[in-house]
């Protein structure tokens, strides 16, 4: 096989269909526009229904907006620091080790549940109840710069 002899597969090209080249061709005198009218005559605008209500002024516009400054956190309830022993101090890393986290977010803590155990929690935030649990536990609480 040589390169002169490639050749695409039958019926891969197509000849373009030649509208207004007669009668005879199938595709004369109005080219398959039918009679009068915007579409024999020109381009129909984009979202164009033919007087119609358009789609886009049928469905209503989005209300509100998002704020762009908001902060989010992980949160993190009082009870799922149960797991970590007496004394040992607790903070965004150590709770991405164990997979309570995700890596570089920032974590505040909930006070959903019971602590028993004395711990050093730093986080981002805590909510007025969480750090009630930690101290009353005998643990300190350390708000982290985010």
């Amino acid at each position: 096989m040589k390169l002169h002899h490639l050749r695409p597969a039958p019926g891969a090209k197509k000849a373009p269909k030649r509208v207004g080249r007669g009668e005879g061709s199938g595709h004369g005198k109005t080219s398959g526009r039918g009679m009068k009218g915007s579409k024999a005559r020109g381009e129909v605008r984009a979202g164009f229904e033919g007087g119609q209500m358009p789609l886009q002024r049928r469905v209503p516009k989005l209300k509100g907006f998002t704020n762009p400054f908001k902060v989010e956190y992980d949160l993190v309830n009082v009870e799922r620091l149960g797991v970590f022993s007496a004394g040992s101090v607790v903070g965004p890393q150590e709770l991405v080790d164990r997979g309570v986290v995700r890596k570089g977010r920032l974590v505040k803590v909930l006070g959903g549940g019971e602590l028993s155990v004395a711990l050093t929690v730093k986080a981002h935030a805590f909510s007025g109840t969480a750090s009630e649990k930690v101290r009353s536990a005998g643990g300190t609480v350390e708000i982290m710069k985010a």
